[in-house]
């Protein structure tokens, strides 16, 4: 399988790769969607929140999965499920333990390989409505998690189409390019939210970790080795981003799935990149030199255009319509 190259084509204002990860956060506006969420409670005694959008209507369905310290008010979140809207397909946010605005109850959270929600969440969506054509978009983190379900359950009756945005396919080179030049800005970012959730947990309940050690985490293989892997059984980081990375897994993949992925994405090195012979003949691969991460913004600087939206609407209402 090969990868292709994208028909994106960035704004000649916005082809840095910062600009192109920071306009959409700083300065996009799209309607905030009129979610209806549910409670799914789990077996384990935690529990998930679901934000529907158009739950009551027919058709298709997505499972949306955000990046990290994300939810279904992130920007390129409510970008997507107002297109797949226009395009009368229903969306439903799938917010990973502790993001939907309340902490969850166990010690444990969520991370980068971990797939049991997903599946739980997948399975009950497809026992009450069985004939529903389903698809699934993971953003970042999230769509990491998407290829690596989607690799360790090839025959999965679940989901017709898939799509992947941004994707960190070997953690631990992502990991290391976070340390170095301006993308420690967004690491600063991300750990400062990973450690507030921590905090706000665990203001009222013992701590399994010290909280003064925790403040003291200062990048992402310090904080996944000390609180990811020790939460969630892992060895150590090494461990945690070897099991988790969905590199290895994309050969297995058997559900037509597009991943859309920009070269010059400033939370990564190319080297994340796996080889065409590393994909199975179900993936449609699109590279841009241009994107930054979860970026993809053109058009005038009056006007800017997210051609993300759209790209990935359109694949899935085409793979979602009848008799595909």
């Amino acid at each position: 399988m090969s990868i292709v190259a994208s028909e994106f084509r960035p704004a000649n204002w916005c082809r840095n790769p910062h600009l192109q990860t920071l306009w959409p956060y700083f300065f996009r506006f799209s309607p905030r969607p009129e979610y209806c969420r549910e409670r799914l409670e789990l077996a384990d005694g935690d529990f998930l929140d679901l934000d529907w959008f158009a739950p009551n209507a027919a058709g298709p369905l997505v499972l949306v999965l955000h990046g990290l310290e994300g939810c279904s008010q992130s920007h390129y979140v409510r970008g997507l499920v107002n297109a797949l809207a226009q395009q009368n397909i229903r969306s439903v946010v799938m917010h990973h333990r502790g993001c939907s605005g309340e902490p969850n109850r166990l010690d444990r959270s969520y991370h980068a390989g971990e797939t049991a929600d997903l599946n739980t969440v997948l399975t009950r969506l497809h026992d009450r409505k069985p004939n529903t054509p389903m698809g699934a978009v993971g953003f970042s983190l999230g769509g990491n998690m998407l290829l690596k379900w989607l690799g360790e359950n090839p025959h999965t009756p679940l989901v017709r189409t898939a799509a992947a945005v941004s994707v960190p396919f070997l953690l631990a080179e992502g990991a290391r390019r976070m340390q170095r030049g301006l993308s420690r800005i967004y690491q600063w970012r991300l750990i400062r939210s990973m450690k507030r959730s921590f905090m706000e947990k665990f203001a009222n309940r013992p701590a399994p970790i010290n909280m003064r050690h925790v403040r003291g985490l200062q990048d992402f293989w310090a904080f996944d080795d000390q609180v990811t892997a020790r939460l969630h059984g892992f060895a150590d980081v090494e461990d945690y981003y070897s099991r988790s990375s969905s590199r290895k897994f994309l050969s297995r993949i058997n559900t037509e799935t597009l991943i859309v992925h920009a070269e010059d994405d400033p939370l990564m090195t190319p080297t994340v990149l796996p080889h065409a012979h590393e994909l199975s003949d179900k993936i449609e691969f699109e590279l841009s030199p241009f994107g930054g991460h979860v970026g993809f913004v053109t058009g005038p600087v009056w006007c800017p255009q997210y051609w993300l939206d759209q790209r990935i609407a359109d694949y899935l209402s085409a793979k979602l319509k009848p008799g595909c």
